[in-house]
């Protein structure tokens, strides 16, 4: 590993630790409030959510890494596996077959419409056999 890279996860891993513990800081800080006088349920609430949130960048992090790894082995095993093929080009559309002109319909529009409607119902067809 390089320098960089290790002055990088050295500092991630400072800032998840001074996360946690400014976040159990918080924490106790809640908890106090909650023994007090004008304490309330609220504040417990706190109590529990604050440990949470500290470890939460702590938990990105392994996450990261753990998709990272795995992302890499999945291309290290697709470059050893298999050649890549060039991809089939995808099948034309189906044309709508020709229907006769509509003499009852005077708007174009309606028309234009109609004959869309018809040639996706044909493409729905086509896929469903």
């Amino acid at each position: 590993m390089n320098g960089r890279l290790v002055a990088r996860r050295v500092g991630i891993v400072a800032l998840c630790v001074l996360s946690l513990v400014a976040c159990v800081g918080l924490a106790w800080w809640q908890w106090q409030r909650f023994e007090s006088a004008s304490g309330t349920w609220q504040n417990l609430g706190y109590v529990l959510q604050w440990p949470l949130f500290g470890l939460f960048p702590a938990f990105m992090f392994w996450r990261l890494r753990k998709l990272r790894a795995q992302h890499s082995r999945a291309q290290h095993s697709a470059q050893h596996h298999a050649a890549p093929q060039p991809p089939e080009p995808p099948p034309k559309p189906p044309r709508a077959p020709e229907r006769p002109a509509r003499q009852d319909e005077d708007d174009p529009e309606l028309a234009a419409y109609n004959d869309y409607l018809a040639e996706l119902n044909a493409r729905h067809q086509e896929t469903q056999r």
